[in-house]
């Protein structure tokens, strides 16, 4: 599972974000139990009702990652869920790995991937680092790491108490780099700012002893903004303001409800935080990402990305929607003509009849 409390709690204890024994975000995050906005009932009796929403109803098609030996100027490709290989500036970023099977401290239960992996990390050429953008089970995965470990030896730059669980599996601290919100760092010319997100952490019983966060990824020639997990929040503002804006955003727009509103965007929150953080500007691309990989809320499966289509198209929004394992270079490229390619809604060959607009 990682750290113990009592080593994240020593850990947290020089942050100003730690107080009353926990990491505290400016906006507090809850999870309501009851709602009459998804029917009668509460959050128990909505799973229920709702079971099996969530998964396709196919096979979700993939496409093997290539990635070019030197790293473009720009370019992304999503592994799923919230795994991205990032190219910048002639860097190469790997965002929150998670290759394992299931997003559980269990082998044997517990959510599990809904597609394979589109390929291997051992075939991901050289990485600048990885970047982490909190503890939870789908986006921090210790099989993963080890797997890293193996084949790649990364330097990790990770929010205050990450880098706990990342020693407690054998990473040596010399190679790991823990900042709190609003601190960075540089790699390879790339500045590194850890920002403020409205969302939780723990892998156990215990919460918020380690910090989650958005991350700005900004080199000499383009910019990339990570949202990570994160409800609806004021911060995407001060980022846009702040840091912003950027030539692409990778935000979350799945697994979303009304019984935990503050914790993960809806779709059109999404929309609205990739606006806020571009200060209003149309010119940059989003990639939605956080559906498709695992089956963590009671929507159906394809909405997130149906309804984020619809929201982007009402916003002006340059949105793309790659199938998994695409690789997308933005840079030496038409910006519309990359867009217009990435358009296809390759979801509804494996979507449930009821799952489609």
């Amino acid at each position: 599972m990682g750290a113990s409390p009592a080593a994240m709690r020593r850990r947290a204890a020089d942050s100003p974000h730690y107080r009353d024994g926990e990491f505290r975000a400016h906006e507090p995050a809850h999870i309501v139990a009851t709602s009459e906005a998804e029917g009668p009932g509460n959050m128990v009796a909505t799973m229920l009702r709702e079971l099996g929403r969530g998964r396709p109803r196919g096979d979700v098609p993939l496409v093997a990652p290539r990635h070019p030996d030197e790293p473009a100027d720009l370019a992304v490709t999503w592994y799923g869920h919230a795994t991205n290989v990032v190219e910048l500036d002639g860097r190469r970023f790997l965002l929150d790995p998670v290759f394992g099977e299931r997003v559980s401290p269990s082998a044997f239960v517990g959510p599990k991937r809904l597609h394979p992996t589109p390929g291997s990390i051992a075939e991901i050429p050289r990485l600048d680092a990885v970047v982490i953008s909190h503890d939870h089970y789908d986006h921090l995965d210790e099989p993963s790491i080890r797997q890293l470990e193996r084949s790649h030896r990364p330097h990790y730059v990770v929010p205050i108490g990450v880098d706990l669980h990342l020693e407690s599996w054998g990473v040596p601290a010399e190679r790991i780099t823990s900042l709190d919100w609003r601190e960075e760092t540089e790699v390879g010319g790339i500045r590194l700012t850890c920002t403020e997100a409205r969302h939780f952490s723990g892998r156990g019983l215990v919460r918020n002893q380690t910090l989650w966060a958005a991350w700005s990824l900004r080199g000499p020639r383009h910019s990339v903004f990570f949202g990570g997990d994160s409800g609806p929040t004021h911060r995407y503002v001060d980022i846009g303001a702040d840091l912003g804006p950027f030539d692409l955003t990778i935000i979350p727009i799945g697994a979303y409800s009304v019984h935990w509103p503050d914790i993960h965007l809806n779709p059109q929150e999404a929309i609205e935080a990739h606006l806020d953080v571009n200060r209003g500007t149309p010119d940059s691309v989003m990639l939605p990402i956080h559906w498709a990989t695992f089956n963590l809320a009671t929507h159906w499966w394809s909405e997130p990305i149906r309804w984020a289509r619809r929201a982007a198209a009402e916003h002006g929004v340059r949105l793309v929607a790659p199938k998994v394992g695409t690789r997308i270079q933005l840079s030496d490229n038409d910006i519309e003509a990359v867009v217009a390619a990435h358009q296809d809604p390759w979801w509804e060959a494996c979507s449930a009849p009821a799952d489609r607009d």
